[in-house]
């Protein structure tokens, strides 16, 4: 891929890089891929769209385990250490897919800075009235967390510790507007906590 134009936008003007497919492999490659991750056509992408939105942590875990098991394949989601940030990469750019919808309604970004260190995801409301969002993505590591409420609350914890709400509470949010979700992965197994 190749950056063809930087763009500023949102309150903090933040860039937006438009990117250009070089060659023919790798727009084969992409189309396929989100072929595949919406070729089904009983499923309905909004469902996550509406759970988050609500905060229903239910069905955001139902949908994204239905989509994981159904659509998702193991070379996708990945099972090695040696191989241990493909997975979330994978993940991280799956869920970002489904909340670009959102950009009428939310400043949508990914992997900026903000406080102490780079949040996965943050949606930044247009209006104050709704809640802003930070997700975190993280692969449950077996030598270092039991089980994946263990590694949803390491992700929990890494957006407090780093303090990913400096950017939005410096933009003029209210702490109380502002939802944290962790997201925790282990091949197609799936756990969204808060």
């Amino acid at each position: 891929m190749k950056a063809e134009e930087v763009e500023y936008r949102g309150m903090l003007l933040e860039p937006w890089y438009h990117l250009r497919i070089t060659n023919l492999e790798t727009y084969s490659m992409f189309s396929n891929m989100f072929k595949g991750w919406f070729d089904d056509s009983m499923s309905n992408y909004n469902e996550f769209i509406e759970a988050l939105l609500k905060g229903n942590l239910k069905e955001m875990n139902i949908y994204m385990n239905d989509i994981a098991l159904t659509t998702f394949s193991s070379f996708d989601t990945g099972n090695h250490p040696s191989k241990r940030s493909q997975p979330e990469r994978f993940y991280h750019g799956f869920v970002l897919g489904l909340l670009v919808e959102l950009r009428d309604s939310y400043d949508v970004r990914s992997n900026r800075e903000s406080g102490y260190g780079r949040y996965d995801i943050m949606l930044v409301p247009h209006d104050r009235k709704n809640d802003a969002i930070v997700m975190e993505f993280k692969v449950h590591e077996a030598d270092e967390e039991e089980s994946l409420e263990d590694t949803v609350q390491s992700a929990l914890k890494q957006i407090r510790e780093k303090n990913y709400d400096a950017g939005l509470t410096a933009a003029g949010i209210q702490k109380e507007k502002i939802r944290h979700y962790g997201f925790a992965f282990e091949g197609k197994k799936v756990l969204i906590g808060k």
